[in-house]
């Protein structure tokens, strides 16, 4: 059915974009047009970045920046309590935008909701971390620290989970007492555009909070390129972060970067529990279609155990209930759209071309004559040097590579020029602490993949991007610290001369 017409949400309303352009909305499930969204341009860029400057200093900030925490995590309760109640509709919205199975919208809008509540939380609690005192070692001056939000920023968001990774954002952003203009991918925008209505009934200050969709060229770039912009959060494409960098890098504006993986999971022979390993690596690959940055499509298994491993993982694989996202018990749905579609099945005739084996998969499910659907793809024989093994796919597509000890697991795993995430799974668990220390990536799970916690850090190294999301480090990335330093003696400080008295 046709979804919601929504406008830009601009300065606490709704707007129709300067040259009233707008963009199809396609369900990749079944390649219907089921309605449009807004196409912003630089003129509209400008007219949600002036909202943003002029909520953030509005009576001297006092009405959102320079308000307590504690204000402020009063809205943020509020969002959480909507996004709570609209929940079933926020995943329907979310199922056909983005193709993924109904089940994982509904888990992504309760992660959704518990982002909004914990940095609400930190809002709070950051109240009582002002003033906090320095120890230094002379009497005659006392310091302390003020922690006070960076500014207007820029927050540009991707299609895979769209509106949880635009939280990861938004809720450290406002929590901090900064002003956004957030632009989400508009392969997937309308649960974004739906967070602003949640703003509208909730009473959020106008403009602290601003939505503009459209094309990255037209809506992306001249937010990054911005004056009045005083940060950039970007999460998405290593090739798209090098442009944003070089336009920051004009005013010399910080960037914080979530980008690209191509990451390892690591399985020794020592598992006594076979099929637990092997779901482990499924879910690492083929939750939400294989489309996460942090993916664990790069399976390294340890020789002996790795022809009874493949056999089982075919099985699993083939046991997915591949459907339309909105069937009870899908398992795997369509990707986001043609343009990854055609990409993914590229990716896979060129590994067949290189001499790489399709195990599994490869296609469209025999069953589906329609939508953006793949199956669970499994690729063996596969050389260091491959495209597959090297470039991130971003769909349901594992590439495999056997290791006899664990050094050279350990070296297969770190070639790559990304830094994401990685795994390791044995019964061994002095290994694995070993082997999670000497992996070169921001996060490592042993024995699993993929959870992902609130609480704890979030971020890459190398080509992966700097800078975390997540926890009280998420809240830091939105944070300028101040020093406040009070000289406190009655005399002079003594360092110059008096002049003499006439």
């Amino acid at each position: 059915s046709a979804i919601p017409r929504r406008g830009l949400f601009i300065g606490g309303g709704w707007r129709e974009p300067t040259l009233g352009r707008r963009i199809p909305v396609i369900n990749p499930a079944t390649e219907d047009t089921i309605g449009d969204i807004p196409a912003a341009t630089v003129e509209d860029v400008e007219l949600a970045v002036a909202a943003a400057r002029s909520a953030f200093l509005l009576d001297g900030g006092s009405r959102w920046s320079r308000a307590s925490g504690a204000t402020r995590a009063k809205y943020l309760n509020a969002i959480a309590a909507k996004i709570k109640e609209k929940i079933s509709y926020l995943a329907l919205l979310e199922t056909v935008d983005s193709g993924k199975p109904k089940d994982e919208a509904v888990a992504d809008m309760d992660d959704v909701a518990a982002c909004f509540e914990y940095y609400a939380g930190l809002a709070e609690a950051l109240d009582g971390k002002q003033h906090a005192p320095i120890s230094l070692p002379m009497e005659e001056f006392k310091t302390y620290v003020l922690k006070e939000p960076i500014g207007v920023v820029g927050l540009i968001t991707p299609w895979n989970y769209p509106l949880l990774m635009a939280t990861w954002k938004v809720a450290p952003a406002l929590a901090a007492g900064c002003t956004a203009v957030l632009k989400p991918s508009e392969l997937a925008s309308l649960t974004c555009l739906e967070l602003g209505a949640i703003c509208e009934e909730i009473g959020l200050p106008s403009g602290v909070l601003n939505i503009i969709t459209g094309l990255g060229a037209d809506a992306g770039a001249p937010i990054a390129s911005h004056p009045h912009v005083d940060k950039i959060a970007f999460t998405g494409s290593t090739a798209t972060s090098k442009t944003i960098m070089t336009a920051a890098a004009q005013m010399v504006k910080p960037v914080s970067l979530e980008l690209g993986g191509k990451s390892p999971l690591v399985i020794f022979d020592d598992v006594a529990d076979i099929d637990k390993a092997v779901e482990w690596a499924m879910f690492g690959c083929f939750f939400n279609g294989g489309q996460v940055c942090s993916a664990t499509s790069r399976l390294l298994l340890r020789e002996k155990i790795a022809e009874r491993f493949l056999d089982r993982l075919v099985e699993w694989a083939k046991n997915i209930k591949i459907s339309d996202p909105l069937e009870e018990g899908c398992r795997l749905g369509s990707v986001v759209s043609k343009g990854q579609y055609e990409k993914i099945k590229k990716f896979i005739s060129t590994a067949r071309s290189e001499g790489a084996t399709i195990l599994h998969g490869g296609d469209r499910p025999k069953h589906l004559g329609k939508g953006f659907f793949i199956e669970p793809t499994i690729i063996t024989d596969v050389s260091t040097s491959m495209q597959i093994w090297r470039e991130e796919v971003f769909g349901p597509v594992i590439c495999v590579k056997v290791f006899k000890t664990e050094s050279e697991a350990i070296e297969l795993a770190n070639d790559t020029h990304y830094g994401l995430a990685g795994g390791v799974i044995s019964d061994d668990l002095e290994r694995c602490e070993r082997i999670a220390k000497v992996i070169h990536s921001g996060i490592v799970w042993i024995n699993c993949s993929q959870p992902t916690l609130v609480q704890a850090p979030w971020g890459g190294n190398k080509q992966s991007g700097f800078g975390r999301e997540l926890g009280e480090w998420g809240l830091e990335n939105y944070l300028s610290v101040k020093q406040v330093t009070r000289y406190c003696k009655d005399e002079l400080y003594g360092w110059y001369q008096r002049p003499s008295k006439l």
